[in-house]
């Protein structure tokens, strides 16, 4: 099958591509940089940004099915910059799909874009978008999910994929950022440190990406539907970070603050980046506050029973993945030969946030 895939030089693109690959697919690669290893490795590279519409109506000649996972993350920032990225540019990849009559599109979500700030305990996808979004990224991604879903029809067939916290070797953005913040002394339990989420090893998303080629044929009922994805094993957050922090050789986190303490705090330090005017974002938030106190955990049977996903990789083999060096050496080599960063793909979130 000819694939193209946003934001394939990162974290969750750089595996799925690989993937591709070796099942014999003709995989094309569309990203602002440009990845030498990438093509290397086989795929075609094109340069091009979401928000040219232009540029995409050029670039998706010839596909059959596009994965869409660039996106702008993080949790600061002008809500212009997001909307342009995740509302914008999604919907110049639908417009792109419809005018190459593409007939899959397959749009990589996030979990958080139904969470308001309280705990979710088991929800499936039944449960609705909160009426008043906490952040930026979660808000528009919301829209942009809405938008693929409500272009399902049969001359282009939509899904999503919610995965929350994805991990595993080669990310250089989730872990690095715990380390340094360990190292730094800065890192807190938040709360009672007893809630519970999910995470998603790397291996088991882009498994759940790779499940979705087989409704491409056969299986229309499996598309106009968004899925949770996660390794199926909910855990405590903070067990979690301090076992990753000890793969990692690094002391465990053991001071506290309380979840009020921590709202009051983060209210103060956004108050003075904004009056400071910095772009860089803060070191804590309010929206990061409630997702390090509360549980989100999802009930992944669509998944499982409609797109026929399973996890391939339990955490405890995820764990003794991560003993080894955290950037594996294929990925590393292709984020360093690009030639231009890309800003806006899926993986690069910043602080501990969720995808």
């Amino acid at each position: 099958m000819r694939i193209l895939v946003t934001g394939g030089g990162g974290f969750i693109g750089n595996s799925l591509v690989h993937k591709l690959l070796d099942e014999g697919h003709e995989v094309s690669v569309l990203s602002r940089g440009y990845y030498p290893d990438l093509k290397e490795a086989g795929a075609t590279v094109i340069q091009a940004d979401i928000v040219n519409k232009p540029q995409l109506m050029t670039a998706f000649k010839g596909h059959e099915l596009v994965y869409h996972i660039a996106a702008k993350t993080g949790f600061w920032g002008p809500y212009c910059e997001y909307y342009q990225a995740n509302v914008l540019g999604t919907l110049n990849v639908i417009d792109a799909c419809l005018h190459n009559d593409i007939s899959h599109l397959v749009y990589v979500s996030s979990a958080s874009v139904v969470f308001g700030g309280e705990s979710i305990e088991g929800a499936d996808e039944s449960i609705p978008y909160p009426s008043k979004p906490l952040s930026h990224y979660t808000d528009t991604k919301a829209i942009a999910e809405r938008a693929v879903l409500n272009a399902n029809s049969r001359d282009l067939k939509t899904l999503s994929l919610r995965p929350h916290l994805v991990w595993g070797p080669g990310d250089r953005h989730i872990l690095p950022g715990i380390i340094e913040q360990a190292k730094s002394g800065k890192l807190r339990i938040v709360g009672s440190g007893d809630n519970i989420v999910d995470t998603t090893y790397i291996d088991n998303f882009t498994q759940a990406q790779m499940c979705v080629l087989n409704a491409v044929d056969g299986n229309d009922g499996a598309w106009g539907k968004a899925y949770f994805i996660s390794d199926g094993e909910p855990v405590k957050l903070w067990e979690m970070v301090n076992r990753l922090l000890e793969v990692s050789g690094i002391d465990p986190v053991r001071k506290r603050i309380g979840t009020r303490a921590a709202i009051n705090t983060a209210s103060f330090v956004e108050k003075q980046h904004r009056w400071r005017k910095k772009k860089q974002a803060p070191r804590i938030t309010r929206f990061l506050v409630h997702e390090l106190s509360s549980s989100h955990w999802f009930d992944i049977s669509r998944a499982r029973n409609t797109l026929f996903y399973k996890p391939i990789v339990s955490i405890e083999e995820g764990l003794a993945k991560m003993k080894e060096p955290f950037v594996s050496p294929q990925l590393e080599k292709v984020q360093k030969t690009a030639i231009k960063s890309d800003v806006i793909t899926e993986d690069r979130i910043y602080s501990l946030s969720f995808l």
